[in-house]
């Protein structure tokens, strides 16, 4: 039997992928994808699985199997979903990143099946890294952005990763200042929903100046924390939880709160929906509004420019926040995460859905802002991003009473697989 031709196409920050999805759909499509044209081809991405997770909320109902969405784990998404297009007998499937948001054991299990439907389907793979090509894919391209033309990549890809290197940070971000006070403290935190135990018994502490990578698999509990700082869950009032200063439930806003964090998280860009340009996105983090609702001053438009600077963005800075591409958009995100300068910072899977120049980047950035500033950093990814400098791991490992906290220090880090 013949082999089935399978293709991987690397996209790059830059790429307007919801046009070329469109144009891979549509009668223009040419040369290698003029096939794929005339053919019944779906979409398998975290949107379109999103989407259906909303009007399931909306509803009330699942809509792919016995139990809504909301009830699985990101791996179980992902399988249930890959399989409710199959039952749709498509002739191709687009995998737009399909091991994005999955820890290692989720995409061993997904790689394996994505490898048995390999067999049967014809697979097209869309990815921001290179690294990330699937190993079936039979024909590899890189895309050129402006007519959608493929180039084939004559070899194996490897990452074009730029040796690590210091940035120059706008002056606004580089803070000296030396405080010794506690920015979180958890003693014996613990959280349930509806009667599940989610973490279990948690102690953490975070100084300023601290570097934390924040592991563990799917579904163990890394929202429910991050919910906990941010103060977006009311499940810390009434423990032993510490925030700047203040024990939680003491007094303090939500919005006193969100002054002193800098967050991203890849999601955010679904909530913003004005039109406001690249600019105007990066100081609402002054404001800690997702878009601008206040004038901003003339210092604070400086400081802005110079930190898209920092990141090639400038020329962009005038154009519509939601007429930038996913990745153009993640990195204008995380940029307003830092503008303000926070004493903390939280980076919520920051490299997922960039390319190999912008994780790079990213990893610069922090790496950089724990060397010159005391800034506290929580990084968290299942990636193990080459060149990223934590000081310290907090892992959570699940146990059937919740998952509890394991605190891994420099020393130990290169013997850590997450």
């Amino acid at each position: 039997m013949r082999e089935k031709e399978h293709l991987g196409i690397r996209l790059t920050n830059t790429v307007n992928k919801k046009r070329f999805i469109d144009h891979l759909f549509s009668a223009q499509a040419e040369s290698e994808l003029q096939k794929y044209s005339q053919g019944k081809g779906l979409l398998f991405s975290d949107l379109a699985i999103a989407t259906i997770h909303e009007e399931e909320r909306r509803y009330d109902k699942s809509l792919i199997g016995t139990r809504k969405l909301a009830s699985h784990s990101s791996g179980e998404r992902k399988k249930l979903f890959i399989e409710y297009i199959l039952q749709q007998n498509p002739d191709f499937i687009i995998l737009d990143n399909p091991l994005d948001h999955l820890d290692q054991a989720s995409r061993a299990t997904f790689k394996k099946q994505l490898q048995d439907i390999s067999q049967e389907k014809t697979l097209i793979q869309l990815a921001n890294r290179a690294s990330d090509f699937l190993p079936f894919i039979t024909h590899k391209f890189d895309l050129d952005e402006d007519i959608f033309t493929l180039n084939p990549i004559s070899a194996s890809p490897k990452e074009n990763l730029s040796a690590q290197k210091q940035l120059n940070l706008p002056k606004n971000g580089q803070n000296t200042a030396n405080n010794d006070h506690e920015l979180l403290k958890m003693e014996q935190v613990c959280v349930s929903y509806d009667g599940r135990p989610i973490v279990k018994d948690i102690s953490w502490t975070i100084r300023p100046g601290d570097f934390w990578q924040l592991v563990g698999p799917n579904g163990s509990g890394k929202s429910t924390l991050l919910a906990l700082i941010t103060g977006e869950s009311t499940k810390g009032y009434g423990q032993d939880l510490y925030l700047f200063g203040h024990k939680k439930g003491s007094g303090e806003s939500i919005w006193e709160i969100k002054q002193k964090i800098g967050y991203f998280a890849p999601n955010m860009t679904e909530l913003f929906q004005r039109n406001n340009t690249l600019l105007e996105m990066v100081l609402s983090g002054f404001f800690d509004s997702i878009g601008l609702y206040d004038r901003p001053t003339t210092l604070q438009q400086k400081q802005a420019i110079a930190w898209l600077q920092l990141a090639n963005l400038q020329v962009d800075k005038n154009i519509n926040f939601n007429k930038l591409s996913p990745g153009q958009q993640r990195l204008g995100l995380i940029l307003r995460a830092v503008v303000k300068n926070p004493p903390l910072l939280i980076l919520d899977e920051p490299t997922e859905g960039l390319d190999d120049t912008g994780a790079q980047l990213v990893i610069d950035l922090v790496n950089t802002l724990k060397d010159q500033t005391e800034m506290a950093i929580i990084f968290v990814s299942h990636r193990v991003e080459k060149g990223l400098r934590p000081q310290s791991i907090f892992e959570l490992v699940p146990t059937e009473n919740g998952s509890t906290g394991k605190i891994i220090l420099k020393n130990q880090l290169k013997s850590v697989k997450n």
